[in-house]
């Protein structure tokens, strides 16, 4: 049976080879009343950087300093998801109240020590994102108090899996606002300052 098929020819891998990754090029310019979906990391075409609950906090926090990220999906021993770990979650006083709480040295910290669980977490349905404008969402991130946002959808069953994201620092050089830092508050401000002026 296998007789009729022919064998493909096959060559060397050269030093330095590549390989492909998914890519998503999102608009660079956004209005507040253009689709959400413009400005949502559809995750069907971009990975996003994961850690395990388990790593220290310090290799998280070069993770995303290599990937220049300020977000990673925390994963448990199940390949499932824990939580995420942000930039703000490793810069911000959770380490230090860990260290307060607990002892030891800055390296003794794990990323489950001061990331936001699955229980401290909210998404939005991608249902809801795709009727949805960019203001509304930065309206929700405003009013959670959040930089970023998960996407969810559901199947008739009620399992959720996240396929997508919103950082409200992409959505700010979206909208053409430059970010001087990236302190929650003051990239609202900065954002409804630019929008005032448009």
């Amino acid at each position: 049976m296998i007789k009729e098929y022919s064998e493909l020819p096959s060559i060397h891998l050269k030093a330095g080879a590549g390989y492909a990754r998914p890519v998503q090029v999102l608009a660079e310019r956004v209005k507040l009343s253009d689709p959400a979906l413009s400005v949502m990391t559809d995750l069907s075409r971009v990975s996003l950087v994961t850690t395990r609950a388990k790593t220290s906090m310090d290799k998280a926090n070069a993770k995303m300093i290599r990937y220049g990220v300020r977000m990673l999906l925390v994963l448990d021993d199940n390949e499932e998801l824990a939580g995420i770990l942000t930039a703000t979650d490793v810069l911000g006083e959770k380490p230090l109240r860990f260290l307060q709480n607990m002892g030891g040295t800055h390296a003794d910290i794990m990323v489950r020590d001061v990331m936001s669980t699955l229980r401290e977490l909210t998404a939005m349905r991608m249902s809801d994102v795709e009727k949805a404008r960019v203001g509304d969402v930065v309206a929700s991130l405003k009013k959670l108090h959040r930089q970023h946002a998960l996407v969810v959808r559901e199947d008739a069953g009620g399992n959720q899996v996240v396929s997508g994201l919103f950082s409200i620092t992409q959505i700010a050089r979206q909208l053409g606002v430059e970010v001087q830092n990236f302190e929650l508050a003051s990239t609202f401000t900065e954002i409804e300052n630019a929008i005032s002026r448009a």
